[in-house]
């Protein structure tokens, strides 16, 4: 009887692991991995991006309606601000009732 009890238990327990939707330890994402330069390399890149593009935005639209740098700063400014939310979006901290605010 308690060969028995031992064995339903085991079975109960890789059951349950199964149910739960565990994934085994080879397909886990490598979030641990990620070293501290690649963050900085994303976060860099997420910053020049968003600066570029809102550069040659600004430029693009200061060609065509003839200004000289109105849209140029205002979209810099803008690209700039975008850049440094997305870099806020990377290294804030994830919620821990799974809600995005």
């Amino acid at each position: 009887m308690t060969e028995d009890k031992t064995s339903f238990d085991e079975r109960l327990r890789a059951a349950q692991t199964r149910v739960a939707g565990k994934p085994p330890e080879t397909e886990q994402p490598d979030r641990e991995d990620k070293s501290i330069l690649a963050l900085a390399a994303r976060a860099g890149s997420e910053m020049l991006g968003g600066l570029v593009v809102g550069v040659l935005v600004g430029w693009g639209l200061d060609r065509w309606l003839h200004f000289r740098a109105l849209f140029l700063v205002l979209f810099a400014l803008a690209g700039g601000c975008a850049g440094i939310m997305n870099v806020w979006r990377l290294v804030k901290p994830p919620d821990i009732n799974g809600k995005e605010s």
